[in-house]
């Protein structure tokens, strides 16, 4: 070996190329942070849950109700903005209950444009590092139904055969499962938890309850699935007022009432969660879990 190879040898076995023109492949990850109920004028809780979304790189999920009481343009402008609106530019938002007391959502619409959709459905979907993020509308009054067959159920249903992703994660607002006690679980939503089931995904992030609840991955009717089950949290603890929890559901699994976010890492074939809470609270949860 003349004295040229050996030097480029020594060089690729000190950086750990191994063989010449073999790079080692890099795991491309992605980070998700998610909760809802966040904006109100009258409270600061979105303050402490900005600053954690400022301080942390990744797209976030807004599940919906960004901005009370009525999601209006003002609302928007006056409470959700001054927080929140610094991360406006990674934020991909799913519409909420408050945002329809302004008549179609306008002011949420209006406010996030292009990045809530483009049709004003609602819904859509984008792919992040090796996932496919499904961003749907529990408000279903107003799209034409949940249901088998709905204009939402059946745009869902093609849209995971266009995407056969390993991985596959949606949100909405209203929670198909939860233990709290101001709303609790929306059955109105199961036809869309069961086409998710059907193509093989692994998460459903939902608000609405103000507090945090992880259940154990299950089928759209609550029957435990560790196999093919989806895992849920309920992540309503963006800044409203928290509200209570009742007796734990028979898949629960984890539950606090703290305000933070839910910081998701999105590998190719797994995942690992984090509950971020804000300072001062000793409330934790974290864990993780294999893609089907």
């Amino acid at each position: 070996m003349n004295r040229s190879a050996f030097v480029l040898a020594v060089v690729v076995l000190a950086s750990g190329l191994g063989p010449v023109g073999r790079v080692p492949a890099v795991e491309e990850s992605a980070v998700l942070l998610a909760a809802g109920d966040v904006a109100s004028c009258d409270g600061r809780g979105d303050t402490v849950t900005g600053r954690l979304l400022r301080r942390r790189a990744g797209t976030v999920a807004l599940l919906g109700d960004g901005a009370y009481r009525s999601g209006s343009h003002r609302d928007y402008a006056r409470c959700y903005d001054p927080t929140w609106g610094a991360v406006k530019h990674r934020t991909r938002p799913a519409p909420g209950n408050h945002d329809y007391n302004t008549p179609g959502a306008a002011g949420y619409f209006g406010y996030f444009g292009a990045a809530a959709g483009e049709d004003r459905s609602g819904y859509y979907s984008y792919d992040l590092g090796a996932w496919h993020i499904v961003a749907l509308n529990s408000n279903c009054g107003e799209v034409g139904g949940c249901g088998p067959e709905s204009p939402q159920e059946r745009w869902l249903r093609a849209d995971l055969a266009a995407h056969p992703a390993a991985c596959t994660l949606a949100y909405w607002h209203h929670a198909r499962f939860s233990s709290g006690t101001e709303h609790g679980s929306t059955d109105e939503v199961a036809p869309l938890w069961q086409a998710l089931d059907d193509a093989g995904a692994e998460i459903v992030l939902s608000g609405h309850e103000h507090n945090y609840e992880r259940f154990a991955p299950q089928d759209a009717d609550g029957n435990p699935d560790p196999v093919r089950g989806i895992r849920q949290f309920v992540v309503g603890t963006g800044g409203a007022e928290r509200y209570e929890l009742g007796t734990p559901l028979p898949n629960s699994e984890a539950r606090g009432r703290s305000l933070g976010v839910l910081k998701l890492v999105l590998r190719p074939d797994r995942y690992e969660w984090r509950f971020v809470a804000g300072a001062g609270s000793g409330f934790t949860d974290s864990g993780a879990g294999s893609c089907h």
